[in-house]
């Protein structure tokens, strides 16, 4: 039911809602805060070239890096434990509701007193009703305790090494727009609601199958105290159709449990409308206007530019020349850049080689419609063509790399970086240089390594497959 907005609890299925995508950033900005920048060079040539304001191309920076390391999966993970952590917090407040409802009636032998009966009903309900507005006027804060037991229940539901930043990053990012409180009172109030509720529909049904009677006893009050005290009680039910005991019943009822049908049914109906009217109402008020807050509040998120975790990335994502409206030509292995339209098309084939020494004579020899990229021997070289791939993706791009070198990490992520900006890639394994032979459990690895990245390869150069498009 209504225990909390679907936007928290829905996994992320497809595009990051609003406040999926400000959660993912800030607990990216907390992970690198405490454990260093991560490896973001990819991530903010993504960034960049997808354009748009700093905070946008921080949300994207942060969104990639999340896929890479698999935190977008820690957060349906977390929010799956915030479902299960609601559907046991739920479970208990429809228990605690029944326990009220058999507490405050009993087993129907002995008279019930009114008022013992609504304090067992009502008492706790109010009490922390008061607190709860009085935190809200005073502080803004309240909740507390109720609002630890979810999120440590959720991290300990979640069973994800990768979700230790995203509690600590919900909290801060509600925190610092003020949607703590709207959330919580979300929470708080649809858990009570829930109670209310349950101890009203085992009120009713323990009304409808035994005989009660009803009762109210004091030593120190006059009669004509509980006679104001209860039809003051009964005025807002009374508005909305429940009966209410009149004088002569409520004073009655005062020496002993009075046997006569209607007396038994005011006092229920008495007593199901205080619940109803001072139980029930209240909490689906208030659940629906933190409801309201805290949906509004979410559609309203915006991260924090002067957070030092994101300042830091303005030169990086938003580089001074661009801001100023000048970028770079294009180098000349790009020599139709643009469409005419405007919108560049993957057209045309590229061939680059990673990392060749001096034995391994380049380039080879290609057809005339092929360019030529270069070996990519250093940091600048890389990050300078991938800027350029982002910008003009080729339709096929043919990566050759000298498998006497040993498949490391760095080699294959660079590869599949490439691969990631052309339609379609294809890894030409260099044969080995004259009088020297490839190591053939090398070569193995290099095979296994790139049928697990889903990339053909092969000795020769698919030079046909470059020039028209197949083989």
């Amino acid at each position: 039911m209504l225990l909390a907005d679907r936007t928290v609890l829905e996994p992320c299925v497809t595009q990051p809602s609003l406040l999926e995508t400000s959660w993912l950033t800030e607990a990216i900005r907390l992970r690198e805060e405490h454990a260093g920048p991560l490896e973001d060079l990819e991530a903010n040539r993504l960034a960049r070239h997808g354009g748009g304001s700093l905070a946008t191309r921080i949300e994207h920076r942060a969104t990639r890096l999340a896929q890479r390391d698999g935190v977008d999966t820690a957060l349906r993970h977390w929010q799956q434990g915030a479902r299960l952590a609601l559907i046991a917090l739920a479970v208990m407040a429809l228990l605690s509701g029944s326990g009220l409802a058999f507490t405050a009636l009993g087993d129907g032998l002995p008279p019930v007193n009114v008022f013992w009966a609504l304090g067992s009903l009502l008492g706790l309900n109010v009490l922390l009703l008061l607190s709860w507005v009085l935190g809200l006027l005073l502080s803004g804060e309240h909740g507390a305790s109720l609002g630890r037991l979810w999120l440590w229940l959720s991290d300990k539901l979640a069973r994800d090494a990768k979700a230790a930043h995203l509690g600590p990053a919900l909290v801060l990012l509600l925190q610092r727009h003020r949607l703590n409180r709207w959330l919580l009172g979300t929470l708080i109030h649809g858990l009570w609601l829930l109670a209310m509720l349950s101890a009203l529909v085992i009120a009713l049904l323990l009304l409808a199958t035994r005989r009660y009677g009803f009762v109210w006893e004091t030593t120190l009050l006059s009669a004509d105290t509980f006679v104001a005290l209860t039809q003051a009680l009964g005025t807002l039910p009374g508005l909305l159709g429940f009966n209410v005991p009149d004088t002569d019943m409520i004073r009655a009822s005062g020496d002993a449990a009075v046997n006569l049908e209607a007396t038994r049914q005011a006092w229920a109906a008495w007593l199901v409308g205080v619940l109803v009217v001072y139980g029930v109402l209240p909490r689906l008020l208030l659940w629906g206007l933190c409801l309201w807050r805290w949906r509004r509040g979410c559609s309203q998120l915006r991260i924090d530019l002067d957070l030092p975790g994101y300042a830091r990335l303005r030169e990086v994502l938003m580089p001074s020349s661009e801001r100023l409206g000048i970028s770079d030509a294009a180098p000349a292995v790009w020599p139709e850049a643009q469409a005419p339209s405007g919108q560049v098309g993957n057209q045309g084939a590229l061939v680059v080689a990673i990392e060749l020494d001096d034995q391994h004579p380049w380039p080879p020899v290609l057809p005339a419609t092929v360019q030529d990229a270069g070996i990519l021997d250093s940091r600048e070289s890389r990050q300078r063509l991938l800027d350029q791939l982002t910008r003009f993706p080729p339709a096929r791009l043919l990566i050759a790399c000298d498998p006497r070198r040993s498949p490391d990490r760095g080699s294959l992520a660079l590869v599949a970086e490439l691969a990631r900006c052309a339609t379609a890639t294809r890894v030409w394994l260099l044969p080995a240089p004259m009088a020297q032979t490839l190591d053939p459990e090398r070569l193995d690895d290099w095979h296994v390594a790139l049928n697990a990245l889903h990339l053909p390869h092969s000795p020769q150069p698919p030079l046909a497959w470059l020039e028209h498009g197949d083989d």
